[in-house]
């Protein structure tokens, strides 16, 4: 089964990984956000904004809007296939915000989650991207620690952290509703597992640092925060199993 591979990756040191080949298929990330911007159709249904397009042999790089990850700006990007692309559209400039941003109203947001709703979201997200529930679950308590409101110092929000254009180009219109939040970091999360080749600790380490640093290094990236992360989830994922484990064999 496809879990059954991608968590096959948890048996090895995740500090030492072979170079992993750049995969084909769509992995959304977010880049810095400039003026020109462009609406791009793909065959797959995916529709996003970019803020400029590069030809790279049979491949497009598309560099989407949003707030710039760790690894730096143009090193974060959306690279697909030149045939992928059906339809590109031109999207008029716009004007800059007023100086007073209203904050989302407090009805919007909802309050944490019960027990049994956090299980039936994660459950749901795992089984239409066929990701382990546990694995969620591990990246949810590592990312906000279950809180449905937390705001990182560079702007992620919610349960899985998302960046404003990570949300945006998952289809996420409300990162602080945890179904969405759930929902869009799960699929985030199954487009790098595709991209690395199911290798869980690389995965992991780009939905920390960005792609665009696993890319840069051909592996884990040097940074102690990025490899912090990645340990701290795998640990947490492998003391849910023992849990599991335990619960069985005193039934």
């Amino acid at each position: 089964m496809k879990v059954a591979i991608r968590l096959r990756a948890f048996q090895f040191d995740p500090f030492r990984l072979d170079p992993v080949r750049i995969g084909l298929w769509v992995v959304l990330a977010v880049c810095p956000f400039a003026r020109a911007m462009e609406h791009v159709t793909l065959k797959n249904g995916f529709e996003l904004d970019c803020v400029r397009r590069e030809v790279i042999g049979d491949k497009v790089r598309l560099y989407l809007a949003g707030k710039e990850s760790s690894s730096g700006g143009d090193s974060n990007y959306l690279e697909v296939a030149a045939d992928s692309v059906v339809r590109v559209e031109t999207v008029a400039e716009v004007p800059p915000p007023a100086a007073t941003v209203k904050l989302p109203s407090p009805v919007t947001i909802m309050t944490a989650p019960t027990k049994e709703e956090m299980h039936e979201m994660l459950a749901h997200a795992g089984a239409q991207h066929n990701i382990d529930e546990d694995l969620l679950a591990s990246v949810v308590r590592a990312e906000s620690g279950g809180q449905v409101k937390a705001v990182s110092r560079t702007g992620a929000r919610g349960l899985m952290q998302l960046m404003p254009g990570t949300a945006s180009a998952m289809g996420v219109e409300d990162a602080f509703r945890p179904e969405q939040n759930i929902s869009g970091g799960t699929a985030y999360l199954d487009s790098l597992l595709t991209r690395y080749h199911d290798n869980v600790a690389l995965a992991l380490a780009a939905y920390n640092a960005g792609p665009g640093a696993v890319d840069k290094y051909h592996g884990m990236p040097p940074y102690r925060e990025t490899r912090e992360y990645v340990a701290r989830v795998i640990r947490e994922f492998n003391r849910r199993k023992q849990m599991v484990a335990l619960t069985a064999q005193t039934k």
